[in-house]
């Protein structure tokens, strides 16, 4: 209903119109032979889509439809950039401009490349009309795309004309996909480039840096160099210091600092707007990960190495001899097979075995030591940088790590590893009922490092004979071994049972064993023991 009446009243106006863009059309070429400049002009009456679009962007109605001051907009076709800029004081001479309505899209393309001048005037009968300024080859490429731009037969096709621009963007677009690898992702990240308004900002050298509305000294950054973006900390802004969320406005001129031991934040990806920003931070991101993945999966093979009495070199030295261990297993080079086996596709074991019968080193024959983990954990909590000391793998430094949420295992508890599909290795406690099927390939020794001011939840079943004061005595006996109650649980029954569920926070083993014996002491508890979650 909304579309069939909007497209009556645009087509009423399009016809009121018509007489009105062939007087404006007459003038314009009129004032262009007058000065002896060449060109076409074209009128038109924006799309139905554009108009809807205008409505919505300045919250008008149907009613308001007169409000949308270029509904009916002209181009100017010249043959050089110097007529265009000409052109548009001839214009400007004859009909009065609006202020704040001209953009010089030519000397400051938008990020894929749009070049034209735009104007809005008070043309005859005191109506608003935009106009655009532009050369043949520019029109070219606005109304075709970037193809149009290695087409064009006109003869040139040279990096004054801005084919080397047209390059830089395309390999932009290029470098930008395939660091995104999932289109939607992609897509997302090119809207934020495309299809927004822009601000100009400047280097300390005056360079011209176009960024999207809303951008940030961390947009600018990453828009210089990666590196730069990488490094980035702290940001000046007309020579006053900024917070790197601070949004910079057109003419701003930005000057930033970096330090080699800056990295970047996961926190910079709600800062950032620009799909180039975004992408580098997520790259960064992933190519860590990778490369400690890489150094769990040479730690684990050198681990399983040692068992045959051969060190990591002596392997490395080999596979330079005869690469035919590679090869067998489908990889390229060693880090991507130390990569296989950080995520669990390639077993360490089963590396270090085949290495063994190659060069007929004695295999030996090892303890099962525990079942198999399943292959899906349920809401692990993921420890990293503040708590990466907390389990230790012999020879391994960096490991990513998490403790299962299955069996929830607290510093004393009996522990083993269990190298999960991308996550690093996924610590349980020996007694947790999940482990079930035995697979030694994937199990690996692990121990308690430090875990100094580091607190673990542990959730308590306790069975009392009812009576007056037993939640309170409970309480105390908890507060006064110095834990924190997360939550309680309470329920009876008709034959004066009580049973209490607490979620606590202990330190260790030696902690929450000296919480259940101050609990065993109080008066009508006849049992308790922690469970698993």
């Amino acid at each position: 209903k909304e579309y069939k009446r909007l497209k009556v009243e645009v087509e009423k106006r399009v016809r009121e119109a018509q007489e009105y863009v062939e007087n404006v059309k007459s003038l314009l070429e009129e004032l262009l032979g007058k000065n002896n400049i060449k060109g076409k002009i074209v009128g038109r009456v924006k799309h139905l889509y554009s108009v809807y679009k205008k409505l919505q962007k300045y919250n008008l109605t149907i009613d308001e439809l007169d409000q949308i001051y270029d509904l009916i907009g002209f181009r100017v076709i010249v043959n050089t950039v110097e007529e265009c800029y000409k052109t548009l004081g001839l214009v400007h001479a004859l009909w009065t401009p609006i202020p704040g309505r001209f953009k010089d899209y030519i000397s400051l393309p938008k990020p894929n490349m749009y070049q034209s001048l735009h104007t809005t005037v008070l043309g005859p009968n005191s109506r608003k009309i935009e106009i655009q300024i532009r050369t043949e080859y520019i029109d070219r490429i606005a109304n075709e795309g970037i193809a149009a731009h290695f087409l064009y037969k006109e003869g040139i096709l040279t990096s004054k004309h801005g084919h080397y621009k047209y390059l830089e963007w395309l390999s932009k677009l290029i470098e930008l996909q395939k660091e995104l690898k999932h289109p939607r992702e992609f897509l997302e990240s090119l809207k934020l480039d495309l299809f927004t308004d822009e601000i100009y900002v400047f280097t300390p050298k005056g360079d011209v840096i176009v960024l999207p509305v809303g951008a940030t000294p961390l947009d600018f950054a990453y828009a210089i160099h990666t590196e730069i973006g990488n490094k980035c900390v702290r940001a000046f802004v007309n020579d006053k210091l900024v917070p790197l969320d601070y949004k910079l406005q057109t003419g701003d001129i930005v000057k930033i600092e970096t330090s080699p031991y800056q990295k970047p934040s996961r926190d910079w990806l709600k800062i950032v707007v620009t799909g180039r920003a975004k992408g580098r931070i997520k790259q960064w991101f992933k190519r860590e990960e990778k490369e400690k993945l890489i150094n769990l999966g040479r730690e684990l093979l050198n681990k399983e190495l040692k068992k045959y009495k051969v060190i990591i070199n002596t392997f490395l030295q080999e596979l330079d001899k005869d690469s035919t261990l590679l090869e067998n297993l489908k990889v390229n080079n060693l880090d991507e097979l130390f990569y296989q086996i950080g995520i669990a596709k390639i077993s360490a074991k089963s590396v270090a075995r085949i290495f063994a019968e190659k060069t007929g080193r004695f295999i030996s024959e090892e303890e099962e030591l525990i079942e198999k983990v399943p292959k899906e954990i349920p809401k692990e909590k993921i420890f990293l940088e503040p708590a990466k000391d907390i389990i230790v793998v012999e020879g391994a430094k960096d490991i990513l790590f998490h403790l299962a949420q299955c069996c929830k295992p607290i510093p004393g508890d009996e522990i083993v590893g269990y190298i999960t599909r991308g996550k690093g290795i996924s610590v349980h406690r020996t007694d947790c009922p999940n482990l079930k099927d035995l697979d030694s390939e994937r199990l690996v020794e692990v121990k308690w490092g430090r875990y100094d001011n580091q607190n673990y939840p542990v959730h308590l079943f306790i069975i009392c004979l009812d009576r007056k004061g037993l939640l309170a005595n409970i309480s105390s006996a908890i507060s006064a071994a110095e834990s924190n109650i997360l939550k309680a649980e309470v329920r009876t029954t008709s034959d004066k049972k009580a049973f209490f569920e607490f979620y606590i926070e202990v330190n260790d083993k030696n902690h929450l064993d000296r919480i259940i014996s101050n609990i065993s002491k109080i008066e009508g508890v006849l049992n308790v023991e922690r469970k698993l979650s």
